[in-house]
């Protein structure tokens, strides 16, 4: 009898423990789901748009780093104009535009905008890819471009004469060429001027006898890179100097006004592991 009467009084106890633990599963359960749920409304808090002016050849970074910060903030956009890096300059100084995308060394005279440089790229003299020549000196780039060299038989190649193709005034990527390939010299009259990177490699690879540049980023197999004094433009001879015709990404800022939460999140998000990762899946350089 007391057996018994011991046996069922056991019962209910097991019962009750079986379902305060199953209580502390769901418990544990509900926890987990809150905290995913509130991570998930952490990482997508974001919304808005980010604003962007200046260099063609940095726009299709801005818009590849732009796509990857929305899969993490999917209320945010970015709205670009292009311009070239002089107009990137003036929406950073006029703060008509939260970043200015400028691809060159800022001028001693452009104050007011502080910069930050998401990435390095290299500047690729480029030919038709059957044009026979594969290596000039950087000397005979300037005398090409400033047109004491105007046929293709003195560097090596076929007795054809030379078509420069060059960017427009105020692009910075020809204010970079300028710097580092022209310096003093003049760009040759009948250079074809073209206003955006596209245009100028479009013409190149539709021309055999032409020659022009373009960020290293941006070209394809439409159209052949130089190596230049011997150096290919390639990112391990950037990153060591050997090829010399490089420049900095810039986004260029107003310097008495704060950025915006998502501006600034925006720019951390660039200059993190996660960003750079994209800046080199695009084919720039790194600065990390």
């Amino acid at each position: 009898m007391f057996f018994m009467l011991a046996f069922f009084m056991i019962i209910p106890i097991l019962a009750a423990c079986g379902s305060d633990s199953s209580d502390e599963e769901t418990t544990g359960s509900n926890t987990e789901t809150e905290n995913t749920e509130s991570n998930n409304e952490e990482s997508s808090s974001l919304e808005g748009t980010i604003t962007m002016a200046g260099s063609t050849s940095v726009q299709p970074l801005s818009e590849e780093l732009a796509a990857a910060f929305m899969e993490l903030h999917p209320d945010t956009r970015l709205e670009v104009s292009g311009g070239g890096s002089g107009a990137g300059v003036t929406a950073a100084q006029e703060n008509a535009a939260d970043f200015g995308a400028v691809s060159r060394e800022l001028k001693d005279d452009e104050t007011g905008i502080t910069a930050e440089v998401i990435a390095i790229d290299g500047i690729a003299i480029v030919v038709h890819p059957d044009n026979p020549v594969a290596d000039v000196a950087l000397e005979d780039v300037t005398k090409i471009f400033s047109g004491e060299i105007t046929n293709w038989s003195d560097v090596g190649g076929d007795d054809q004469d030379i078509v420069v193709v060059s960017r427009e005034d105020g692009s910075g990527t020809r204010g970079a060429f300028t710097d580092i390939v022209l310096g003093d010299a003049e760009l040759v009259e009948s250079a074809l001027i073209h206003n955006s990177t596209g245009g100028v490699l479009e013409a190149v690879a539709n021309d055999p006898n032409a020659i022009g540049y373009a960020s290293t980023g941006s070209v394809s197999d439409s159209v052949k890179g130089l190596a230049v004094d011997g150096f290919e433009p390639t990112e391990e001879n950037i990153k060591s100097g050997d090829y010399k015709v490089s420049r900095p990404f810039n986004y260029a800022m107003n310097e008495d006004e704060e950025l915006s939460e998502l501006a600034q999140a925006f720019l951390d998000f660039v200059l993190s592991d996660d960003g750079q990762k994209v800046v080199e899946e695009s084919g720039f350089i790194s600065v990390n």
